[in-house]
């Protein structure tokens, strides 16, 4: 054996780096492999465990350049095209995605991690029932996978499949599953009269920083919402002008951009830092605070002319607080505009399939009148679509009474 020969110095590196993988030094081994790959150019097996590494580190671009090439060298290693798919995973590209981690099954690597991983990303692609199939695998293998559980549930209640998706809920927090989440996953496909009177924050804050990105383009394009201007129309056709407004819940700030040319500033708040961002970011607000909207109510009493509440309270439940806080920092004169989900019978707060609360008609009004509101107007036109049928919301411009 040559100590100078360039193959066996990379050998030798190679050798090096598997150790220090094995003992989860990833960096020492990253360099390793690198050094050796150096010697060697398009070696496939340090190709490959360079980018397992880069995908162990989370340096999902470079992981997916190195893997591209360890697997068109080497197509058989099911190592690499699982970190391929992992890391395509990772970037949000999920046709990729799927692609390398189906070939990672393959060619043999069959876990129940990756099988949940292939289920996410169908998911991602609207293909629900290979979604459904690889969820069932992920179960087959490991019946303890609470994620899988969750999942399966949720994927079932979005069809229709209440029972179904009961079940799997219950199978979710019997494996040690998130209780407060699973138990609101439950109540909305049980149909129970006993509502949870508010969302897991956990979950509202995930589900819109998951969703800041595409949250407009989807919401105005594809929902067809119309909620922010549908509320605000009459309030801005008087073409009064407001000293203080409130946005609770501004999402990206389209309330804010609309009212901000007559009032002389606004604040806004929102559960999801991704949002908050972008609120910022729109021009519309004085300060737009990261936080839940009771305690951006509490937190001043600096008095205020409007408060908004566009589509946000599908997403609170119960409005008691709400309103208290609202009557407690509304000018004499001051306006409280805000929309619900239209429901219907009883109860008068309702959570549906879709995890959004829905109030009736009723339930407004005698909230409004025990927190010392009264009724400026009321009226009944969608919020957006879903599933291309229109949502119907009830519209209310509440003012102090007395």
């Amino acid at each position: 054996m040559n100590p100078t020969d360039p193959t066996e110095q990379a050998k030798a590196l190679f050798f090096e780096g598997n150790a220090l993988f094995e003992a989860h030094q990833l960096e020492d081994a990253l360099q390793r492999y690198q050094a050796a790959l150096a010697l060697v150019p398009g070696r496939p097996s340090i190709l490959a465990n360079l980018g397992v590494t880069q995908c162990r580190l989370g340096q999902w671009a470079d992981a997916v350049a190195t893997l591209r090439q360890a697997t068109q060298a080497d197509p058989t290693n099911r190592d690499a095209w699982v970190a391929l798919g992992l890391s395509h995973e990772a970037l949000s590209q999920w046709t990729d995605a799927v692609q390398a981690l189906r070939q990672g099954l393959r060619l043999g690597v069959s876990t129940a991690q990756l099988w949940l991983s292939l289920a996410m990303c169908l998911l991602h692609l609207e293909q629900p029932a290979e979604a459904l199939d690889a969820l069932d695998r992920a179960l087959a293998l490991e019946p303890t996978l609470v994620e899988a559980w969750s999942q399966r549930g949720n994927l079932l209640r979005e069809m229709g499949r209440n029972a179904e998706a009961a079940r799997c809920f219950e199978q979710a927090l019997a494996h040690g599953g998130e209780e407060t989440l699973h138990r609101f996953y439950l109540a909305s496909v049980r149909g129970e009269p006993a509502v949870p009177p508010e969302p897991p924050r956990g979950y509202v804050e995930a589900l819109f920083d998951d969703y800041a990105d595409d949250f407009q383009s989807h919401l105005l394009e594809h929902l067809k919402y119309q909620a922010h201007r549908t509320l605000l129309a009459p309030v801005l056709g008087t073409g009064e002008r407001y000293g203080l407004v409130l946005d609770l819940g501004c999402g990206t700030g389209l309330c804010g951009q609309l009212i901000r040319p007559q009032a002389e500033a606004v604040d806004g708040v929102d559960l999801a830092q991704a949002m908050v961002e972008q609120a910022r970011a729109s021009g519309a607000y004085r300060q737009v605070v990261h936080g839940d909207l009771l305690g951006f109510l509490q937190a001043h009493t600096e008095p205020v002319d409007l408060v908004i509440a566009a589509d946000v309270f599908i997403y609170v439940g119960a409005l008691d607080a709400v309103f208290a806080a609202v009557r407690q920092r509304l000018k004499p004169g001051g306006c409280f505009a805000f929309s619900v989900e239209l429901a219907s019978g009883e109860p008068g707060l309702q959570l549906r399939t879709s995890l959004r609360y829905a109030h009736t008609p009723g339930y407004v009004e005698q909230l409004a009148q025990a927190q010392g509101f009264r009724v400026r107007q009321t009226w009944q036109a969608p919020l957006r679509e879903d599933q291309l049928k229109p949502v119907m919301g009830l519209y209310v411009l509440l003012e102090p009474a007395g």
